[in-house]
């Protein structure tokens, strides 16, 4: 008994002295701080879904705990501005879709930031879809985008898409195919993509441009139907569905990715450290068996191929948000 007890001190005091000299090396190398992944959106989103993803991923490979913080608001310039203001030290991230920071702040009068000069684009993570549907207002033998353009023209007072908001990427696909097939197309703004899906099936508006998750199960059920996806090229998860570059509008597609940025003057070091944690995580099997559920797909980059992704799609946008005459106050 005796000897148990002398076992069990002499391991207490080892392990004592591990704790003690490991802990403060840990702390040092965070500077004392939990590293955060902001979110720009609420909670429950795909969004906010795939950070989670990416901070259980990172735990062990950038740091021993990441927590993911939501701080939505104002289409996601809340949670943008704030890590924008946060200390340059690598613990503080923001992961966020593209269009906040590429087609925002050409869209928006009130944008306290910029994407550009105030960030670091660490790494890019995922490849979104975003999709051409049409409901049962709209003819059945209208099964192209060829019938749709044809069907828009002989129909003007009928020429409506909806998308999830005013300013969104969805809304300026429809710009942008309305501008390439030379036809009118009024926007119908809906306050989130589950209210365009409704009226879609409900037959209130004939088509409408949303990211593919909104849509698949309807799509599944037979109750509408993809017409075209907006990806470059055709989407693993839609092998038989065209993309609109293949139905005769090259110029008209998204790439629909999503990054995770630091501010400005993060330490190189930090970055690259940050970056190849990042890479690692979207190479893992569970990571792409769980986006693949989400209908997205991995988009690990080097990490000078982040920087480049931000700069074309900011220049992109800023052109044709120009070209639209669109702007929003709020």
């Amino acid at each position: 008994m005796s000897s148990r007890r002398n076992f069990l001190a002499a391991s207490a005091v080892a392990l004592a002295s591990i704790i003690s000299a490991y802990a403060p090396t840990a702390l040092a190398q965070l500077g004392g701080k939990v590293p955060r992944i902001i979110v720009p959106f609420p909670a429950g989103g795909a969004t906010d879904i795939i950070a989670r993803l990416i901070a259980d991923e990172l735990r062990g490979r950038y740091a021993p705990s990441v927590i993911v913080e939501n701080r939505p608001g104002a289409s996601g310039r809340v949670g943008i501005e704030y890590v924008k203001n946060a200390d340059p030290d690598g613990n503080v991230m923001l992961y966020t879709p593209d269009f906040p920071i590429t087609l925002i702040p050409h869209a928006y009068k009130k944008v306290n930031y910029d994407p550009i000069a105030d960030f670091i684009p660490v790494a890019t993570c995922t490849a979104s879809i975003t999709v051409l549907s049409a409901g049962p207002a709209l003819p059945a033998g209208v099964r192209t985008v060829s019938d749709l353009v044809q069907w828009l023209k002989a129909n003007p007072k009928l020429a409506l898409y909806g998308s999830a908001s005013p300013g969104s990427a969805q809304h300026f696909v429809g710009v942008m195919l309305a501008r390439a097939a030379g036809i009118e197309m009024t926007h119908v703004a809906y306050k989130g993509g589950a209210a365009a899906i409704q009226d879609l099936l409900g037959g209130q508006i004939p088509i409408s441009i949303n990211p593919l998750a909104e849509v698949l199960p309807h799509y599944k059920a037979g109750k509408l139907r993809i017409l075209a996806s907006a990806k470059p090229n055709r989407s693993v998860f839609l092998p038989d569905v065209p993309t609109l570059v293949e139905s005769g509008y090259k110029d008209v597609f998204l790439r629909g990715w999503s990054a995770i940025l630091v501010p400005a003057r993060t330490p190189r070091d930090t970055v690259v450290k940050l970056h190849n944690a990042i890479n690692e995580a979207l190479k893992s099997e569970a990571m792409a068996k769980n986006l693949a559920k989400l209908t997205y797909e991995a988009l690990p980059t080097e990490l000078a191929e982040a920087a480049t992704y931000l700069r074309e799609d900011y220049q992109k946008w800023g052109g044709i948000v120009k070209a639209s005459g669109f702007s929003a106050d709020d």
